[in-house]
């Protein structure tokens, strides 16, 4: 098996997700507490009745199940075919700390021009990886 030193920042991402996660049953309670919303609300998905400060957490929570799957897949991957470098290393926790801040500008403010940034920056990062992993594997041929 291939370096572990990759598997961290997909552990990191993860516990991120986790954090995102518990935000969502937070906002619906304290939304719910303070009658802005009532479980019919929630029947069908999100009715229109509730808030953005509620719904927010969710979509963040669904972007970090989105494109990061594909950044955990090269990580295994570098993991399994013992082709990760520091440089792949260093581009995985780039990608994470990328992620987090989109997370943290959607999960705050929500400027979608702010937030544009490090998400694009995010998946060029992660598109770098897969061709690192892809010229790796067509030279070991």
């Amino acid at each position: 098996m291939g370096d572990i030193q990759i598997l961290l920042p997909m552990l990191a991402l993860l516990g991120w997700t986790l954090v995102v996660l518990l935000l969502i049953p937070l906002r619906r309670f304290k939304a719910g507490f303070a009658g802005k919303v009532s479980h019919e609300d929630f029947k069908n998905g999100e009715s229109r009745r509730v808030p953005a400060e509620v719904s927010i957490p969710n979509r963040n929570f669904m972007n970090l199940l989105e494109v990061p799957v594909i950044f955990h897949f090269v990580c295994v991957l570098l993991f399994v075919t013992q082709t990760s470098t520091s440089t792949l290393v260093f581009c995985a926790w780039f990608y994470v700390v990328l992620r987090v801040v989109h997370s943290l500008i959607h999960l705050s403010y929500n400027n979608v021009r702010h937030r544009l940034l490090p998400f694009a920056a995010s998946n060029v990062v992660m598109v770098y990886m897969w061709l690192a992993l892809l010229l790796t594997l067509l030279r070991a041929q």
